[in-house]
């Protein structure tokens, strides 16, 4: 390796180390100062705790009320997951193997619908579901199950076409109907991308604050970012307890930070595959 070479290299490690840190740095704030008391935060925020005290996550669990925010955020969370992926599947597949002129509109459309950011429609929507009587948790779900049609559809649109035709064909000569074709034949061919779906809107899902908050607000089944935003003793009347604070954020981003750690590989081949088989 010659000296040019090598004077790249330790450039680009510099570079790549330089922006680790950058990333990383947010979430190291966060864990170190979920352990310490708020004098300790105020006076050495950057610092290590002196010891690592978890009473200071049981108390932020108890104001959040941890077990039953879970339970809603989780129900919420996979009921509207499983309704995105059977309808943007079944929608993707029969746009695929129906090639026509209102096929391909239909296809325009979910694609261009990536495009409206949801702020735009926000207002109209949030008044149709007050009038529809649905500003409560299956609301929500509904919502969320729109929302998340759009970009699903496209990345199984992609998928779709690399699964052979003749797969199929040979299913209907063995007498299987329209659903046992496709959930016994052809959703299993497209895992890859499925396991990136699920992923990506359960992130997405479980750490959303603004739809619950429009459609839920303060009511009983509240979702973990309500309940911590709604927690009377995080509001800090005499200022800001952040031994509170960094705690009960921190239960909120512990499970899908786990979930992205061990499953960051199937959410980059799934997308990385959609892309090239699209």
């Amino acid at each position: 390796m010659t000296a040019n070479k090598r004077i790249k290299q330790g450039v680009m490690y510099a570079i790549l180390i330089l922006l680790s840190i950058y990333t990383l740095f947010p979430i190291y704030f966060l864990i170190v100062n979920s352990f310490k008391s708020q004098k300790e935060i105020v006076g050495s925020p950057i610092s290590l705790p002196s010891s690592f005290d978890f009473s200071y996550l049981k108390n932020a669990a108890a104001q959040i009320k941890l077990g039953e925010s879970v339970v809603n955020t989780l129900i919420i969370t996979v009921v509207a997951v499983a309704l995105i992926v059977v309808i943007s599947s079944l929608t993707a597949w029969m746009m695929v193997r129906n090639k026509t002129k209102a096929s391909s509109f239909l296809f325009l459309c979910f694609t261009a619908a990536m495009l409206i950011p949801f702020q735009s429609v926000m207002y109209p929507l949030v008044n149709l579901m007050e009038a529809l009587g649905l500003k409560n948790t299956f609301g929500l779900i509904l919502m969320y199950g729109g929302f998340g049609l759009s970009m699903t559809v496209f990345l199984y649109h992609g998928f779709f076409k690399s699964v052979p035709l003749s797969l199929e064909e040979a299913a209907v000569i063995d007498g299987a109907n329209i659903f046992q074709l496709f959930f016994n034949v052809v959703f299993p061919l497209v895992k890859p991308i499925t396991a990136t779906v699920v992923i990506t809107n359960a992130m997405w899902i479980w750490n959303d604050y603004l739809l619950p908050f429009l459609i839920i607000g303060n009511n009983d089944s509240k979702t973990l970012t309500l309940s911590l935003y709604y927690a009377k003793s995080l509001s800090g009347q005499y200022g800001n307890p952040w031994e509170l604070i960094f705690p009960a954020v921190l239960i909120c981003v512990i499970p899908i930070l786990i979930v992205f750690i061990f499953l960051q590989k199937n959410i980059i081949e799934g997308i990385a595959a959609g892309a090239v088989k699209g």
